[in-house]
């Protein structure tokens, strides 16, 4: 089994940190494949970053399938191009908050998701509303830009713990999510400091893709996920044209 690991920003050491996540929970038979993003933000932050990503990840995931893999997750916890990405690929894919709140709903009546920045805060909000947790989630902002997980004294992991203690006194949080692909490799550790399930949306998104292919499932192509229908568009978006 191939799942091919998309990072939708231009970043690759968080390609390589989420790859690692994936590859530690994955099964011995399953292969992960990563694919960095060869255009658009060093890291996505917002609604504008996400949708100036959605070209470079809409190329890299076309070029994934074609490559055979078997099923594919999205490495951005907005669950950037999701509902996109699915009616363009004919192979199961998977965001991270999605994967994330599933797994933690298994675990815990009310959990916590820590993300970077107020602006994600609120994206991330409409988003557990969306997939239904809205009565069972508090998202906190750590005030952490997404490229200081990458740099060693930035500080980041102290603010990220702050917010993680806050979550399990002020909000009452049986588990946390963490609400970002650069805080990856971070979740064992957590884990084993507050002893509480500490969910990565990466390793989450892994098994459930997996657990899709196994079973022979992928996304319906019938309604919503319908592939695009043919028609020209112009300028630099004319290689993106369905066909």
């Amino acid at each position: 089994m191939r799942i091919l690991l998309v990072n939708p920003n231009t970043t690759a050491s968080m390609t390589e940190k989420a790859a690692a996540a994936g590859r530690q929970v994955a099964g011995a038979g399953t292969q992960i494949l990563s694919a960095t993003s060869s255009m658009g933000p060093a890291s996505i932050e917002g609604h504008y970053d996400g949708a100036m990503a959605l070209p470079g990840l809409m190329a890299a995931l076309r070029r994934g399938e074609a490559q055979g893999a078997d099923a594919a997750v999205i490495a951005c916890f907005d669950d950037t191009g999701l509902d996109a990405a699915r009616s363009l690929a004919s192979i199961p894919v998977l965001g991270l908050c999605e994967s994330a709140l599933m797994t933690a709903g298994f675990l815990a009546q009310r959990f916590s998701v820590v993300t970077t920045l107020e602006r994600s805060r609120v994206l991330l909000e409409n988003l557990t509303r969306h997939y239904g947790f809205g009565g069972r989630v508090k998202v906190r902002a750590a005030d952490i830009p997404v490229l200081d997980l990458e740099e060693e004294g930035s500080g980041a992991l102290d603010k990220l713990r702050h917010q993680i203690e806050r979550a399990l006194h002020e909000d009452g949080a049986e588990a946390i999510v963490l609400g970002c692909a650069g805080m990856a490799d971070l979740a064992f550790e957590l884990q084993q400091i507050y002893q509480v399930p500490v969910i990565d949306g990466v390793s989450a998104a892994v098994k459930q893709a997996e657990a899709l292919v196994a079973q022979r499932l992928t996304t319906s192509k019938r309604g919503s996920y319908a592939a695009p229908l043919a028609k020209p568009y112009s300028g630099a978006m004319a290689s993106f044209a369905p066909h």
